[in-house]
């Protein structure tokens, strides 16, 4: 193609795994006028994908990436161009060995063949190993090979004979055009995208072009904050004992974990890949051009031999036979890069339609292993809102705005690197770009020795040193961790909040939640449009809803409080208020263009106290001349009052299942009243209490979905136990689904589920993600065949039992039923406590009515 197209429906830009895969399904789903550019020459345009060493490992500990990957393998297959080779994780310490019976936990839960294996066992699929370094290994019999250059082809291939698509390779994107948005809270639209071959308007573009993606993002002022990080790669050979099997791959791929190592035939060598150096960072800007001295392409940096030293000691000792332990005759270096990647600040990839800029899509940060499940599930969902896969936790709009500065970006790279083989633990937190975000409250809750978790920047207290003296207390109450690892980001301490909170009353720092409001005189209609619930309530009602996508699965679970006839505040998690703010734009677009509607993100100018337990209202009634008791202030409204003199909206809420409120006040107010609230309620036995207690034990005492956790895209409000009694009549996104789901028996029940013998010497503390097996060990498969897993744990203090959420088969579903949960190789006996919503703690919720 000499010129681009004057005009195509959707531009993608890059022409890799991951843009040819998204083509392929465009086409699939019926999209035409295709254009896919690359500025690189095809077949290899110069990519990750090029130099990638090509092996899939088909478990990960996120659901989210197991399914991406197990969809990208069958789609490998199905092209002819997967070799199954098996993959070996190994360990040679005990801290690996147990993350590798971690990994089998995963496998289980996700329905992935694997295997723990012995040293010897190793050897045998592994000939030229010294099985006296290691304790185990992880086998995964579908781990594989691919030619991901050749898939490109394929998938490019299918949609060309579509004639769906045109290629325009060696076109470089040197400019996006938009139009702008109408109002200054509305974003732009794509127009157009400038080439070095032509501009060509579009409705829609894609940017898939890995390490280079920011830039392309850049120029239309959206950001796709992904950091190029070097990954080093040598192969070494020829090897006689490889070339005489006369095959590309005849061993499984082997990943020494400890060492951050793998290895892989690579025909006549074994190429070895290492993440054990140091952060090697890189800007977009700073990769060069195709063709630049000593590089084959781009992506194919300068080896830095100092870095993989170590590296090469570590696979000659493992590997003595075939390389030698001080080098081998005849072995020597045939090729060695330094390999760049995409790293993001969480670890997971940017997917989606960006925040700033409608119509503009991000596929970016995607690994080789996953590339073609995420080119379904884009296509699928830029072309019915949703997706199969449940890819919430990749969408783009997640990141807030300090997350999209490269300084957090970097700060998160480089701390991140070396997790990619480590050993990194389920409530583990950030270290680096902190703090960020700090409440009014923060020197108060520091002062209490206030052990902080950070969500989307905020600093969260999870528990305080301050209350260590309730552990001799309750300590007859309270669950004593033996394990190092049940221990590890967590304190007895929470226990003891918890309790004090049932038996007396407990302040929280909430500030961290997101607050987005919606008004104008096309503010009702519009989220009415959104959410499940019928908002058209009384003004100060309060209103808790699921947002769905067009599937008729979780896209949100929040709060929304209608303060006026077209005004409404909307409270969602500190994690999902950029996505939700991101989501409630995208759907009242329409209404945002013709300035019907404005949307506030309030988050930074507000604060929150909850305060909760049997003498909360006696706490703050001696701040206020307003009449809180029950009939004055029923459960489920809120309203304007001022409290030690400060303005507040009070909502009457409560998700850790007590007596209390919600606070929500002006942040130059907060510290103001976090004394006045500390000074009037001491006396009466106030504690401040954390995180650990609002998003755990207390939540799990009363079975409450979490977004993220029991509540995802692949599940629906009827499984979920939060179908409403009523279905309102008004249209809103999802409905036909949602409908259709309660005429059907549910494939899947949410049940509360409690450790059966849980006082033994050295009780085990699951953390969720378990596999949940029956009585007999076998898996628990619902008819959507979706296995059975612990979605949610902790302790419920109130109970003496230590509870889990999880989705049973309707079967299964009842009330006693014994069951396992798998644990690191442990099967631990369970039962059902609770099916449904039906709270395990006050099922009547009298405490939260009184």
């Amino acid at each position: 193609m000499e010129n681009v197209p004057d005009r195509a429906h959707v531009v993608v830009i890059g022409a890799g795994i991951v843009g040819s895969s998204i083509v392929r399904h465009l086409a699939e789903l019926g999209w035409r006028d295709i254009l896919l550019l690359d500025k690189g020459p095809l077949p290899e345009p110069g990519g990750s994908t090029d130099h990638a060493s090509n092996f899939v490992f088909p478990v990960d500990h996120s659901r989210e990436i197991t399914e991406l990957t197990l969809d990208s393998l069958r789609q490998y297959a199905a092209l002819g161009v997967l070799t199954g080779c098996g993959g070996i994780e190994v360990a040679r310490t005990p801290e690996r060995l147990q993350e590798l019976r971690r990994r089998m936990t995963s496998a289980t839960a996700w329905g992935v063949d694997a295997e723990l294996i012995s040293p010897a066992r190793i050897r045998e699929l592994m000939p030229f190993i010294r099985e006296d370094l290691l304790l185990a290994g992880f086998h995964t019999p579908t781990g594989a090979i691919v030619d991901a250059v050749r898939a490109g082809q394929l998938m490019r291939g299918r949609a060309l004979e579509r004639g769906a698509l045109q290629i325009a390779d060696r076109a470089e994107v040197i400019g996006l055009e938009l139009d702008a948005g109408p109002l200054a809270d509305a974003p732009g639209r794509i127009r157009a995208v400038e080439t070095s071959r032509g501009r060509v308007e579009a409705e829609h573009v894609v940017v898939a072009c890995g390490v280079w993606s920011p830039q392309i993002a850049a120029l239309a002022g959206a950001s796709i904050p992904l950091v190029p990080a070097v990954h080093q790669m040598m192969d070494l050979g020829p090897i006689p004992e490889l070339a005489a099997t006369e095959e590309w791959i005849s061993v499984p791929l082997v990943r020494d974990m400890d060492a951050r190592m793998y290895a892989r035939q690579r025909g006549p060598d074994l190429e070895l890949g290492s993440y054990a150096h140091g952060p090697i960072l890189h800007e977009p800007g700073e990769i060069p051009p195709l063709g630049a001295p000593g590089q084959a392409s781009p992506t194919q940096m300068p080896f830095t031999e100092r870095d993989f030293a170590p590296q090469l000691a570590h696979a000659r000792q493992l590997y003595p036979e075939l390389l030698g332990e001080h080098g081998r005759e005849g072995v020597e270096v045939t090729h060695s890069i330094n390999g760049l990647l995409s790293l993001t600040a969480d670890g997971s990839p940017l997917l989606g339609e960006t925040a700033e800029v409608r119509g503009l899509w991000s596929a970016a940060a995607v690994w080789i292993k996953e590339g073609p499940g995420v080119g379904r599930a884009v296509a699928e969902w830029m072309t019915e809102g949703a997706s199969e896969v449940d890819v919430h936790g990749a969408d783009i709009t997640r990141i807030p705005p300090h997350g999209r500065t490269r300084r957090h970006a970097r700060a998160r790279a480089a701390e991140g690197f070396p997790k990619v083989y480590g050993i990194a633990h389920p409530r583990e937190q950030w270290a680096s770009s902190r703090p960020m975000r700090t409440s009014p409250f923060h020197p108060r809750t520091r002062a209490l020795g206030g052990e902080h978790f950070e969500a989307s920047g905020w600093e969260r207290p999870q528990w305080y040193a301050a209350n260590a003296p309730l552990l001799e207390e309750y300590a007859d109450r309270i669950d004593h961790r033996v394990h190092e690892w049940d221990a590890r980001w967590w304190s007895p301490i929470i226990e003891a909040e918890h309790l004090a909170m049932r038996e007396r009353v407990a302040m929280f720092d909430l500030t961290a939640f997101s607050i987005i409001d919606i008004s104008g005189p096309g503010a009702l209609d519009g989220v009415q449009r959104v959410a499940v619930a019928n908002v058209d309530r009384a003004v100060g009602r309060v209103i808790y809803t699921p947002l769905l996508d067009s599937r008729g699965g979780f896209r949100a679970d929040l709060t929304i409080v209608r303060l006026g006839a077209q005004h409404f505040r909307v409270i969602t998690g500190a994690a999902d208020g950029a996505r939700d703010l991101a989501w409630f734009r995208r759907h009242l677009a329409a209404e945002l263009d013709a300035g019907r509607v404005v949307i506030q993100d309030l988050t930074s100018a507000t604060c929150a106290v909850g305060l909760w337990g049997p003498r909360a209202r006696g706490v703050v009634s001696e701040l206020t001349d307003d009449d809180l008791s029950h009939e004055g202030f029923g459960f489920g409204t809120a309203r304007q009052v001022a409290l030690a003199g400060v303005p507040t909206l009070m909502v009457r809420i409560s998700y850790v299942g007590d007596l209390g409120w919600e606070i929500h006040l002006p942040v130059e107010h907060g510290l103001r009243l976090w004394d006045a609230l500390w000074e009037i309620g001491r006396p009466q036995g106030l504690i401040a209490a954390g995180g650990g207690v609002y998003g755990t034990t207390g939540r799990l005492e009363k079975a409450h979905r979490l977004f993220g956790a029991e509540l995802t895209p692949d599940r629906d409000p009827v499984e979920a136990g939060l179908a409403l009694p009523k279905v309102k009549e008004v249209d809103f996104l999802g409905k036909d689904a949602y409908l259709a789901a309660r005429v059907q028996e549910p494939a899947a029940v949410l049940c509360t589920l409690a450790l059966v013998g849980h006082g033994a010497a050295e009780p085990r503390f699951p953390s969720g993600s378990e596999p949940v097996l029956d009585d007999d060990g076998s898996p628990l498969v619902d008819a959507r065949g979706r296995r059975s897993y612990v979605t949610s744990a902790g302790p419920a203090p109130s109970l003496g039992r230590y509870v889990m959420l999880a989705y049973l088969p309707p079967e299964r579903a009842v009330e006693g039923v014994r069951l396992q949960v798998e644990y690191l190789g442990t099967r631990l006996p369970a039962e059902v406590l609770a099916v449904g919503r039906t709270a395990p703690f006050d099922p009547e919720h009298r405490r939260v009515k009184g």
